[in-house]
This record gives C-alpha cells, sequence and structure tokens, in this order.
C-alpha cells in the first residue's frame, strides 16, 4: 500500500510563499498521476494541482499563474511551489498517488 508523507506547511503572510512536498513509499511503480487538492474550513475538497508521470500539469483557475506543481519520478515526490499567497489560499494541503491520500498538512495565509 501506497504511504504518502506531506510536508512544508505553516503559517505565511498575504503574498508570500511557501513550498509543500510529498513523498510516496511503497508504489509498485511512478506511471501514475500526482496531484495536490486543498480543503478549506467549511469547504469541499478541490483539486489545486495534477502532474502527470509525463510532467503534463494542470491547475485549478483561482492558482494559475501563483502555483508550480513539480514531480521526481525517481524519487517518487511531488512538490508544490505556492508564491503570492492570499488568504483564501488557507485549507489543508493534500497530496494524492495512485488513489492513498497523505494526512495533509495545514497552509495559513493571514496578516
Amino acid at each position: 500500500q501506497v504511504q504518502l508523507r506531506e510536508s512544508g506547511g505553516g503559517l505565511v503572510h498575504p503574498g508570500g510563499s511557501l513550498r509543500l512536498s510529498c513523498a510516496a513509499s511503497g508504489s509498485s511503480g511512478s506511471l501514475y498521476t500526482m496531484a495536490w487538492y486543498r480543503q478549506a474550513p467549511g469547504k469541499q475538497r478541490e483539486l489545486v494541482a495534477v502532474i502527470t508521470n509525463g510532467g503534463v500539469t494542470n491547475y485549478a483557475g483561482s492558482v494559475k499563474g501563483r502555483f508550480t506543481i513539480s514531480r521526481n519520478t525517481a524519487k517518487n515526490t511531488a512538490d508544490l511551489q505556492m508564491n503570492s499567497l492570499k488568504p483564501e489560499d488557507t485549507a489543508v494541503y493534500y497530496c494524492t498517488y495512485q488513489g492513498s491520500w497523505g494526512q495533509g498538512t495545514q497552509v495559513t495565509v493571514s496578516s
């Protein structure tokens, strides 16, 4: 069973940056899409960014141009670079891969 571990969350001022990392272990390969989701209080979980094993990316409209997803297929890791953060980016961010989910990492954007 694949296990995922997220790291890199925290508190940042509006306009600041954070980099989230996701490490997958127990995987049988690197052929699958990796993705980041987020869930804000009282809201449904939503897709933030996705990256295929070939490096094709897609982003939610609300983060396009500010967030960048990258991946190391050899290490089975996926990072999410978040720039120009806004208070509405505040949420728990989750990594998903091969049907498994991480525990999530809290991102809080506040002055």
